[in-house]
């Protein structure tokens, strides 16, 4: 209907056109005596005649819409002591309240536009953009700052077509305790989008009038505070020193600080320096501090600042000082901001670009200052970031590679054991090697679980009972000098976690505070449930706000140094003596506590202990499918030694023979490895298949060229030299689509499982194997053909 009317209001200007064309048609309707050229005219003449009823009735109905609109709304906001407008969207003013009418005077304008000139020097494009916001948003406003006052202009659909806009006076324009025109410099405030909304009447003289946008003062954009600049004026480019305030919903309060070159500047203007928002320290050549404001002191932790000398109280900035400064000095080019510590407060970090300067009293050196703490610690979380994936990724790697080793010597080993029993004087070494294996694999697996490559099989779990179940094994594992201790809050809600992994992670913390107390203690396991209402930011992590149930291991051990705690979490990094720990243990945990969806913090004084704490995310509803979803793979092995199962049998029996009245099955293995091939084809013939080697894609599909007989089943390594095991397979089925396959490899399943999925029928086997586990896979998929 609101298009109906909108149309009919197009049309009434032409309404009189229609009306007398319509006539004219009647009138030739009687005139005209052909009956069937008189029907038409009186036909047409009748049809615009009702189109022009009918436009009539569609304006006044939409005039009465409107009207009706606008006296419910007036009948709001008459009492409003905020001057209130109803316009429509092309800014015609409908309706003002007494407020409004009081603020403009005796006469109201007729167009939004005139109302808001005062206030925006491009009344119309503010009027596009924020109805705009408001028809997407529901509602939009702006804070105006104007020479005295502070507005905010809000703006709101009402209903089809209007639009209530109302101007809120929030006070007397003020500026660190003052009107914006008290300050002695060039002064303006600026939005988030850039739009100049408000200047001081000095900046407005310097720049010969008042500007509204950023590419009208600075030629050179963006507008980088804490650096000089040129900037527009009625004589010409001139360079500032740009010093910015960040304030509310985005917008910053921006001052011009004058830097001619070649004049002198009346040191009066550094009166006001000392109230500025901004960290500012004045140097001479030598570095020696000879002005700083109130923020530059608070930021340095150092009211005495005066006198002393720059590399006093700022350290570590990553190149001499004495040649930075000497380099701003002599003005050679742009001098590039550094970054260092603030000297009697370790934990702020503080940004400093230099500038030179001079007024009557010389030459000197200007230090714009900046906290950085902040970004230095997302730059150091970002760093950590990229090490961790980066070694991660090398640890893959390695698992891969170090996988193939193990198969083989796993392999032989098994074979090596099928001709000896516990008589043999060669067996208790063969035991050995195969418990070894095992040791190596579960390190691989660790390198894995570090590299988050391995797959969680999460659950909701009560994290108490878990530790009950461990806790008998706990105490073995810490002897009888070191007692442990736990505590529990009732209630707890269940957290999704893997629970494999959960053990493991808690029997290494433990293990770890055994060997920090050599002459016993108490290690305390206690569980708590922890309402983050405003986040945790901590050891470059911001925990998000959220329920999360904390484990804490804590010792009364020996404690840990601050140097080793920065890098405890690192992988390969061990406190212990050689040959005592991998630098994995702390490092698995961390991967996955972040493969969880949860975090790990440790503190510790020497001499009063550590304590680990664990934050897992409280369960809800469908949590661990969304959590198997994102992560995929398959499990991996056990990464504590105390809950390793050997990788081999001490002893095995020999594989049992196929059946001799049938022909053997036809086996094509391609394996890049030699020892790997080697000891897949010995078992496989043992069995009595028939083997065909290719140690390269490109000679399996030879071989397939030219073997006559049929081949029951392909045995692939996933990674091989120029093409890859699914891709050749997928070549191989176009003509042998009955064929299973077995795919082989030393990565963890899921980081290969997007290439196994376009196989049909096939399987997974993951290196390490055994003789054992080879010929059942083997089996199962020959007998599923």
């Amino acid at each position: 209907m609101r298009a109906l009317e909108a149309a009919a209001e197009e049309l009434a200007p032409r309404l009189g056109v229609f009306v007398a064309l319509g006539a004219v048609l009647l009138l030739g309707a009687a005139l005209i005596s052909n009956p069937a050229l008189a029907l038409f005219f009186l036909l047409a003449g009748v049809t615009l005649l009702a189109l022009a009823v009918l436009v009539k009735l569609l304006v006044a109905r939409a005039n009465f819409s409107e009207e009706a609109r606008v006296a419910e709304v007036a009948r709001v906001l008459c009492a409003d002591p905020g001057a209130c407008f109803v316009a429509d969207p092309d800014g015609v003013l409908m309706y003002a309240n007494p407020a409004a009418q009081e603020r403009q005077g005796a006469i109201l304008p007729d167009r939004l536009t005139d109302v808001l000139s005062q206030l925006f020097a491009a009344p119309a494009s503010e009027i596009y953009r924020l109805q705009n916001r408001a028809l997407a948003k529901g509602s939009a406003s702006e804070d105006v700052f104007t020479q005295r006052a502070h507005l905010r202009l809000n703006v709101h659909p009402v209903g089809e077509g209007l639009f209530l806009w109302r101007l809120e006076d929030l006070g007397e324009r003020d500026v660190e305790g003052r009107g914006g025109e008290a300050v002695p410099l060039p002064m303006m405030r600026i939005s988030a989008s850039g739009t100049v909304l408000y200047m001081n009447d000095r900046l407005r003289r310097l720049l010969g009038g008042r500007q509204t946008t950023l590419e009208r003062i600075f030629p050179d954009l963006p507008m980088r505070p804490g650096e000089v600049q040129s900037v527009l004026t009625v004589d010409g480019p001139r360079r500032v020193l740009v010093v910015a305030e960040e304030g509310r919903d985005g917008q910053s309060d921006v001052y011009l600080l004058d830097v001619p070159q070649g004049q002198v500047v009346e040191s009066a203007e550094w009166g006001v320096v000392e109230s500025l928002p901004v960290p500012l320290v004045r140097l001479d050549r030598d570095g020696v501090i000879c002005m700083a404001n109130h923020r530059a002191r608070d930021l340095l932790s150092a009211d005495d600042a005066v006198g002393l000398r720059l590399s006093a109280l700022i350290e570590g900035i990553g190149r001499p000082l004495a040649d930075w400064l000497d380099a701003a000095w002599r003005g050679q080019g742009a001098v590039r901001p550094e970054t260092g510590r603030a000297s009697r407060n370790e934990d702020r970090f503080v940004q400093i670009s230099l500038e030179r300067y001079r007024d009557e009293s010389g030459t000197s050196l200007l230090a714009i200052m900046a906290d950085a703490t902040e970004i230095n610690a997302l730059k150091d979380q970002f760093h950590q970031s990229q090490k961790m994936n980066a070694v991660g990724q090398l640890a893959g790697g390695v698992a891969h590679d170090f996988n193939n080793l193990l198969t083989a010597i796993s392999g032989h080993c098994d074979l090596l054991l099928l001709r000896r029993d516990e008589s043999d004087p060669d067996f208790a070494d063969l035991s050995q090697i195969a418990q070894n294996t095992n040791r190596a694999a579960s390190l691989v697996s660790k390198l894995l679980a570090f590299s988050r490559k391995a797959k969680l099989t999460p659950e909701a779990l009560y994290l108490p009972d878990v530790v009950q179940d461990l806790i008998q094994m706990m105490n073995r594992l810490v002897g009888e000098k070191v007692s442990i201790e736990l505590q529990v809050e009732e209630d707890l809600p269940d957290v999704i976690a893997d629970k494999t992994l959960l053990e493991q992670a808690l029997v290494n913390l433990v293990v770890n505070a055994r060997d920090a107390m050599p002459s016993g203690g108490t290690v305390t396991i206690s569980f708590g449930d922890n309402h983050l209402s405003t986040g945790l930011v901590r050891d470059r992590v911001a925990v998000p706000p959220g329920e999360y149930v904390c484990v804490q291991v804590a010792d009364t051990g020996t404690g840990i140094k601050p140097e080793s705690l920065k890098r405890i979490f690192d992988p390969f990094y061990t406190t212990k003596g050689v040959g005592r720990g991998t630098g994995l243990g702390l490092s698995m945990i961390y991967g996955f506590m972040k493969q969880s969806g949860g975090y790990v913090f440790v503190d510790s004084k020497l001499g009063h202990g550590t304590v680990f704490s664990l934050y897992f995310p409280v369960y809800h509803a469908g949590a661990a499918a969304a959590l198997s979803e994102n992560k995929g793979g398959s499990s991996d092995d056990n990464v504590s030694q105390s809950m390793e199962t050997p990788a081999v049998k001490p002893t095995l029996d020999p594989p049992s023979a196929l059946d001799p009245d049938l022909p053997p099955p036809c086996v094509l293995l391609v394996e890049d490895e030699a020892p790997v091939r080697v000891f897949a084809s010995r078992v496989l013939n043992l069995k009595g298949y028939r083997v065909l080697e290719a140690e390269s894609a490109e000679e399996a599909l030879e071989i397939l060229d030219r073997e006559e007989a049929e081949v029951d089943l392909f045995i692939s390594d996933i990674v091989l030299p120029e093409m890859d095991g699914p891709s050749w397979v997928e070549i191989a089925l176009e003509t042998r689509p009955e064929v299973n396959v077995i795919f082989m490899s030393g990565y963890a399943r899921e980081a290969v499982a997007e290439q196994q999925s376009r196989i049909p029928n096939s399987v997974f086997l993951k290196k390490p194997f055994s003789l054992a586990e080879l010929l059942e896979v083997v089996g199962e998929q020959l007998d599923d053909a």
